[in-house]
């Protein structure tokens, strides 16, 4: 699946380099996450509705690993790279 990063890569990355129509040509045309809502849809019928209950699941999961983020401790620094591989 092609993807298309919206905003900049980071919170001080204003993303200047995309003009604001050629981002919303890109959502408006190549979303693909509305590409595979149309895709479920000419396969099997109405995704929309199948899809509702499985977007408020991952929304509660989302949350909660959130609020799990937000309450845990900072690692020790000795863990910082650990399971950081480079080839």
């Amino acid at each position: 699946m092609l993807t298309y990063r919206y905003r900049g890569h980071s919170m001080s990355d204003p993303a200047k380099y995309r003009t604001r129509a050629e981002v919303d040509r890109v959502r408006s045309e190549q979303d693909p996450i509305e590409h595979v809502v149309a895709l479920l849809a000419r396969r099997h019928g109405n995704a929309e509705e199948a899809l509702s209950g499985t977007q408020s699941e991952i929304r509660t999961l989302i949350s909660a690993a959130a609020d799990f983020s937000l309450v845990s401790p900072e690692p020790d620094q000795s863990e910082l790279w650990t399971d950081v591989y480079a080839t």
